[in-house]
């Protein structure tokens, strides 16, 4: 029970701050603002230095917290992109 709690806790607090990256293919930096569920199959929103927003698909993620890197496909592009987070 103990861990069904820490584990509950945890997904909410990693909800409600952003989450700051990098695309290295693009050269821009992208943050994933709190609220969006950052889980494989989902869809969520980044914002995009100079860009603006942008609506993505989670298709993986890979590591925890600070370096992980998140696989999504873009809507606005019609390209699969990588993000190195921080």
């Amino acid at each position: 029970m103990k861990t069904l709690i820490a584990s509950i806790f945890i997904l909410l607090c990693s909800n409600v701050n952003a989450w700051d990256g990098y695309d290295s293919t693009s050269g821009t930096y992208v943050q994933i603002e709190g609220g969006n569920l950052v889980r494989s199959g989902e869809d969520i929103e980044i914002y995009e230095g100079g860009k603006g927003y942008s609506t993505v698909t989670v298709e993986s993620i890979s590591g925890s917290g600070s370096g992980a890197v998140v696989e999504v496909y873009d809507y606005s592009t019609g390209e699969y992109r990588t993000l190195d987070m921080d």
